[in-house]
């Protein structure tokens, strides 16, 4: 019996499957498992005519009149034969036997309150039984005479009943019955095809009756509108067909699950048989539904099922859904996470199943998210898409190195290793030397550049260094010029300390990181014999480096490995020179020949600038090159203006830079030489005409010039010495102007100064007698003279004023030189 069972339970799960397949490729919102143990016990000798749910209690009823308490795994914990109320958690009881076939019974759903103790049971008639006030139970007719009662719903104060004629419904607050539903197609046997009802929430009913579905809203009546009418009344608020027969009801959240009687068409006989139950899930609409998802189900014998054989009860709260048949109870569940993810799975969605996983962590029990991405990596590798696999390693293997060389070896068998390679872990973890080694190889022997790559990337620890140097020169006797090889194994040399081999191969290669390495690992000691070759590869570096160096490398071992190379020699001295001016003075005579071989546009400011420089060699140098400029610098600083003139003059014929000339030398013999050289020279008058008038008076030249002599633009040149007067009389009237009121504003300055009063009190003192100005007694007479300069005498200790100078001055002041002060104040008593 124990195969039979897991062979129908496979069953069961494999026609769910085949259906989704069939249906759609979207996920389904349900998982399917057949109630078993106790369940199957009974239903091989019985059948299952209804079932009811409580707590975690299903009460399962038979055909042959017998009702079984059963647990949510289908074990039998009570059986009863007659219509028995009884307390799950007391031992509280109610049992009668009735005269006619009982259809349907619902409890109150408060029936553990004192207050309410009812029920009601349907048949013939729909009874309510109520405990009085002596504990006695008592009866009373709801409603009889349309036809049995098939179904009764009980939610708060109101219960739903259908019978053959309709639904109705009580409100057991006020006794009155408050709607009448009628049912639409009168043709379907309602024995056959009964009314299924819920309720949605306590004031929410949904029937379903043949292919029809109505939602009822149940509101209160406005007082103005009551009259005789009840206080409730209902409102159909959606109404729709459904493709199938209705044979249950239960809301899920805001939707809807229905279990349907199915008949199909057999395409060979052409006639109707009983198909395999569905339980849809859809979503209401004002007039229609859209369907969510829909499942078939295979229960035991639904070959020979009616409609009114299959019962759905639900239970509240937990989205447990039960579905009964008289031969089979199946549960149906809302699939949790892990079912997700096994959907996901079984449809190879690995990324989202994994991405499910993580934010579902903590509430997933049958899953691991390591478990998930290996086998998202598996899935990759057996696709092809080695990039994408290795590149989620990183993420789903995380610091676990056992698994990093686990797949590292996986992805070699494959011939893969190159794909793993950027994103191998560098630092924690850190993986055994021999994977980074085995995949450097798979490089070198294939790819220079990306062996290159990795050598820049990962760090020098990670890989016996020795053994990747060997490998590297062992392909170097093959190709002894590759570029790339040899600056590799620079880099190679500089992880391993060997700074003089990887320097070496750093000028051969002319490589800039060059300078960098010599700085980095101070190897000043290892260049001093290859500076011709720093200077051959960048010149400008190598300058620098030198230059900010000096302490390492002296000016003088510089300037004596440069000797053979005058050029580079030069290129070191001009910045050396514009560093400091007298760093380098020994080497200044050198400098002139080595500016006027090689860069003669920076001999005149190195003339100007330096201050070591042998001028006569300068001169010699300058002469033999015959450069103008530079021999009119160095006469004019050795003295010779005369002759730095006349070489303006004659050989560069340039009056304007003779005149410049003259101007600073400001010497009137200079004027004097260039207007007698200029006399008969017509360009050159004119510009000294236009330059000489706020230097040399104009009429000397003009006096000079010979009658009949054509000047070129004479007129503008008198024009401008007369502006260049007049300019001049108003610069030395607005001059005066401006000396006469500063002048008479300083005078009135002082005369106020001199009005103001000078306090005398007891602190001062005579400065002849060194006595106090004052008189100890206030009554005797005293005079005092006040100088301007601060200085006080008594008037007696002052000589007399003589008669080549009346007036006196203040002797203190006078004897220092400070100038005499006048006498400001004469006190007198």
């Amino acid at each position: 019996m124990a195969e039979a069972e897991e062979q129908e339970t496979e069953s069961l799960e494999e026609s769910t499957d085949e259906s989704e397949e069939e249906e759609s490729e979207e996920e389904p919102k349900l998982k399917y498992e057949r109630l078993s143990n106790g369940v199957t016990e009974i239903l091989q000798k019985d059948a299952a005519s209804c079932m009811t749910v409580h707590d975690k209690f299903l009460a399962l009823g038979t055909h042959y009149g017998k009702v079984y308490l059963l647990d949510v795994q289908g074990n039998i914990t009570q059986k009863f034969d007659v219509v028995q109320v009884f307390g799950l958690y007391s031992g509280e009881e109610f049992h009668e036997t009735f005269d006619c076939p009982i259809k349907i019974i619902a409890v109150h759903p408060h029936f553990v309150r004192s207050s309410c103790k009812q029920f009601v049971t349907g048949g013939k008639k729909l009874l309510l039984f109520e405990r009085s006030w002596m504990s006695r139970w008592k009866s009373s007719v709801l409603h009889e005479g349309e036809g049995n009662i098939r179904s009764v719903k009980w939610r708060g104060h109101l219960i739903a009943w259908a019978n053959n004629m309709g639904v109705k419904i009580f409100d057991i607050t006020s006794k009155q019955r408050i709607t009448n539903v009628p049912r639409d197609d009168i043709s379907l046997r309602p024995d056959m095809y009964p009314c299924s009802l819920c309720w949605k929430d306590s004031v929410t009913l949904i029937i379903g009756w043949g292919t029809s579905v109505k939602i009822c809203s149940v509101k209160e009546r406005h007082a103005s509108e009551m009259r005789d009418l009840p206080s409730r009344y209902v409102e159909i608020v959606s109404q729709f067909e459904t493709e199938f027969y209705v044979s249950g009801l239960a809301p899920l959240c805001d939707q809807l699950v229905v279990l349907s009687y199915v008949k199909e068409v057999s395409e060979k006989t052409e006639r109707e048989y009983c198909a395999r139950p569905r339980l849809d899930i859809i979503q209401p609409l004002s007039e229609t539904c859209e369907e969510i998802s829909s499942d078939a189900l295979t229960v035991r014998g639904f070959q020979e099922n009616e409609c009114r054989d299959y019962h759905l009860e639900y239970s509240e709260g937990e989205s447990l859904f039960y579905i009964v048949s008289p031969r089979d109870v199946v549960v149906a569940k809302e699939r949790d996470q892990d079912d997700h993810i096994d959907w996901l799975l079984e449809k190879k969605k690995y990324e989202e199943a994994l991405m499910a996983a993580e934010i579902s962590q903590k509430n997933i029990k049958r899953h691991k998210i390591l478990d998930i991405g290996l086998a998202y990596i598996n899935h990759l590798v057996e696709k092809g898409e080695y990039d994408i696999a290795a590149r989620k390693c990183q993420k789903i293997l995380g610091k676990n190195a056992a698994l990093w060389e686990y797949e590292v070896y996986k992805f070699k068998e494959i011939g893969q290793l190159k794909a793993i390679s950027p994103y191998l872990p560098r630092g924690d973890p850190v993986l055994k030397p021999l994977i980074y080694e085995m995949i450097l190889h798979e490089f070198l022997e294939s790819d220079y550049e990306g062996f290159a790559t990795l050598i820049r990337e990962w760090p020098g620890d990670l890989y016996n260094n020795s053994v990747i140097v060997q490998a590297v020169r062992d392909h170097l006797k093959k190709d002894s010029q590759n570029r790339t090889l040899l600056k590799t194994l620079a880099e190679l040399y500089t992880y391993d300390k060997n700074y003089g081999n990887a320097l070496e191969i750093y000028l051969t290669l002319r490589h800039k990181d060059v300078f960098q390495l010599i700085h980095k690992h101070n190897l000043f000691s290892s260049i001093k014999d290859k500076i011709v070759l720093l200077m051959d590869f960048d010149s400008e570096k190598a300058v620098d480096m030198l230059l900010d160096n000096e302490d390492k490398i002296s000016i003088k071992k510089v300037v004596e490995e440069l000797e053979d190379r005058p050029e580079l020699q030069h290129v070191y001295l001009h910045k050396l020179f514009k560093r400091d001016h007298h760093k380098g003075q020994r080497y200044h005579e050198k400098q002139i020949s080595l500016y006027a071989e090689y860069d003669r546009s920076n001999l005149l400011p190195f003339l100007r600038d330096s201050t070591h420089c042998p001028l006569e060699k300068a001169l010699e140098i300058c002469q033999q090159r015959n450069f103008v400029e530079e021999t009119v610098y160095l006469l004019s600083r050795m003295g010779n203006s005369r002759s730095a003139l006349k070489m303006i003059m004659e050989e560069l014929h340039d009056v304007d830079k003779a005149i410049e000339f003259a101007k600073e030398q400001d010497d009137g013999e200079l004027w004097e030489d260039l207007i007698l050289y200029s006399i008969d020279k017509p360009p050159f008058i004119t510009g000294l005409l236009n330059n000489i008038g706020t230097h040399v008076d104009p009429i000397l030249l003009i006096h000079r010039i010979k009658e009949g002599m054509e000047i070129p633009n004479l007129r503008d040149s008198l024009v401008k010495i007369l502006q260049d007067y007049n300019l001049q009389i108003l610069l030395r009237e607005g001059c005066k102007k401006i000396l006469v009121a500063d002048s008479l504003s300083l005078l009135k300055k002082m005369h106020r100064t001199q009005m103001k009063g000078v306090l005398v009190d007891e602190e001062n003192i005579c400065e002849s007698c060194l006595s106090p100005i004052l008189p100890s007694d206030a009554a005797k007479p005293f005079s005092v003279l006040v100088f301007h300069c601060r200085h006080m005498f008594h008037k007696e200790c002052l000589p007399g004023p003589s008669t080549n100078s009346p007036a006196q001055f203040c002797g203190i002041c006078s004897a220092k030189h400070r100038g005499p002060g006048g006498a400001i104040l004469e006190m007198k008593k």
